[in-house]
């Protein structure tokens, strides 16, 4: 799986924001019934999902639609605009407020946000294909990014700091989700399960560590590189409790001069 074969935002910006956010002319009526923009993109999204984002065409779309190539281009330009509104439309987030973590509870909703995440790119693994790094910005994403930050607000870190903090669980998450993805086109090219390839290298491995020269790594358990462990958990927890250890600074910086100026509420004398 190639990465980055398509950047957002390579179709023309002003006529993907008027698709977006529906403030462009639609047609008035199809070529033929129930053809809309809608049912286009969701059908692109599902040949991305079963073929991969190189099969990805106008051709390939208006064929599964059953229609001609000319009338799709009454409602999106062409390909780059198209990927921008499948991008949108996977992003749309949970409406169920318990996807977001506990109420109040920043690092639950964090750590929900790289749960989610990571099942997005498993879903949609063309996802991977995509260079994002300058989104254009529909609704789903805006209205992605406003449930987060409500969630998180009370963290106390400045805005930059905040946005930066999903920014980091992205990261974090694609980098993640690469190599699961990756491991399982390994295993489809290869024809080999992992416990195979890992097996055909035992021998190799076993007199590699009997022969003295790698002592650290012949030490190490027999289950340290064992399947049973959840290196994706333990990375991701492992960032948030370096966030926590900011926000609790942070809040002590607050409290401190309200506590040397007298601020703070006096004791009972009782």
């Amino acid at each position: 799986m190639a990465s980055g074969t398509e950047t957002s935002g390579s179709g023309d910006i002003g006529r993907t924001l008027d698709l977006l956010w529906d403030t462009g002319r639609r047609p008035s009526r199809g070529p033929r019934p129930g053809l809309t923009l809608e049912r286009i993109v969701e059908v692109a999204v599902e040949v991305a999902d079963r073929d991969g984002l190189g099969a990805v065409s106008m051709r390939r779309i208006a064929t599964e639609l059953g229609t001609g190539t000319m009338s799709l281009y009454r409602y999106v330009p062409g390909k780059g605009e198209l990927i921008d509104l499948m991008l949108d439309r996977v992003q749309r987030p949970s409406e169920d407020p318990a996807d977001l973590g506990a109420p109040g509870d920043w690092r639950s909703a964090l750590q929900a946000l790289g749960h989610a995440t990571l099942a997005l790119y498993r879903r949609h693994t063309w996802l991977l294909e995509v260079n994002q790094s300058r989104p254009v910005l529909g609704p789903s994403a805006l209205d992605g990014m406003e449930k987060v930050l409500a969630r998180i607000k009370p963290m106390g870190l400045t805005d930059p700091e905040l946005v930066s903090a999903i920014v980091m669980i992205d990261g974090y998450v694609v980098g993640a989700a690469r190599t699961q993805v990756y491991e399982r086109e390994a295993e489809r090219r290869s024809g080999l399960t992992d416990a195979q390839f890992w097996a055909a290298q035992e021998p190799v491995l076993v007199k590699a560590m009997t022969s003295g020269r790698y002592p650290v790594l012949s030490s190490l358990s027999e289950d340290a590189f064992g399947t049973g462990f959840d290196h994706f958990e333990f990375g991701l927890q492992r960032i948030l409790d370096g966030l926590d250890v900011l926000v609790t600074a942070r809040r002590a910086a607050v409290d401190e001069p309200a506590a040397a100026d007298g601020s703070a509420a006096p004791e009972d004398p009782a």
